[in-house]
């Protein structure tokens, strides 16, 4: 999305939401074709594809899976950024470059399950898929869209609150996303990490991620992949953090991409009301889904 796209090529266009198969793209950075094309590639034993809704930890997996490749040594990922290292699948021109691209292929995505490659459903590459608490992202996601050219900027929280919650954004419902991969786990190699559980602790969902990908790496190794994948430390690192997005795509002057990186700040916005029509439309919607979060930072302390 708007976190994805192609450095070299930002001449002024007018970007709003196509929808497409039931899922809103965003002209001038997708297209329906080559969102269907991906359907049909090819896909090699050793891929990893990194799922999320929007706002939910995409930069953070770019940066740890970064680094996990590297074996924790920053130094070697200072020639690119991270979103061309770890680029996104469903941008434009993205075929040519992950047909070309050597093994391991790892990219990121925000697609809902069914514009997936179906060799992934045969068992082959692997998924990582990066759920966040939704209030948060609600929150995080009205902040990205009064920085962000290529979405429209909310009139206010509560309309925001609203498009969110009957999926009119890029992304769509936030329910059925997760829905859409849950609901396809057992075809796949999947690893389902939160967004919380990284805060809460970081090395070991890091230990899980390189397990879950088959790689080795030296205690010291996995501890400077931590450190280095730590917000604060994230925050100034420009391979990371984003500041390098052309103006015509994010306003820097208006926000940045990388915030808070926190839990519970919907509690600062979310009316009771909002709030307990939130909790009624997750319970229904969520009631046979497999995942649970944490929805404050006080839930994080271990008792």
């Amino acid at each position: 999305m708007a976190e994805g796209f192609n450095h070299s090529s930002c001449e002024a266009l007018e970007y709003k939401l196509v929808l497409h198969r039931g899922f809103n793209l965003i002209s001038g950075i997708h297209s329906p074709e080559v969102v269907d094309q991906i359907h049909n590639f090819e896909i090699r034993d050793s891929d990893v594809f990194v799922i999320t809704y929007p706002k939910s930890g995409t930069i953070w997996l770019q940066q740890i899976l970064s680094l996990i490749e590297v074996k924790g040594d920053v130094t070697a990922t200072n020639d690119q950024l991270n979103s061309e290292r770890v680029p996104w699948i469903e941008l434009l021109d993205s075929e040519k470059q992950f047909v070309s691209a050597p093994s391991p292929r790892i990219h990121v995505s925000h697609l809902p399950y069914k514009f997936m490659p179906l060799g992934l459903k045969q068992k082959k590459g692997k998924v990582i898929y990066v759920a966040r608490n939704p209030k948060d992202v609600l929150v995080s996601y009205f902040h990205f869209h009064k920085f962000a050219n290529m979405l429209e900027t909310p009139k206010d929280f509560d309309t925001f609150f609203e498009k969110f919650m009957e999926g009119n954004v890029f992304g769509n419902c936030w329910f059925e996303h997760v829905k859409s991969w849950c609901s396809h786990n057992d075809e796949m190699n999947v690893l389902y990490i939160t967004y919380e559980e990284m805060i809460k602790d970081l090395q070991s969902v890091v230990e899980r991620i390189a397990s879950f990908l088959g790689r080795n790496l030296t205690p010291q190794q996995l501890n400077d992949v931590v450190e280095h994948s730590t917000f604060k430390n994230m925050k100034d690192n420009p391979q990371a953090n984003y500041q390098q997005v052309p103006i015509i795509l994010l306003n820097h002057q208006q926000g940045a991409f990388m915030r808070k990186g926190t839990v519970g700040d919907w509690k600062n916005y979310f009316t009771v009301a909002q709030n307990e029509r939130f909790d009624k439309v997750y319970q229904q919607k969520m009631k046979a889904v497999p995942l649970s979060f944490i929805w404050d930072m006080s839930d994080l302390v271990t008792p």
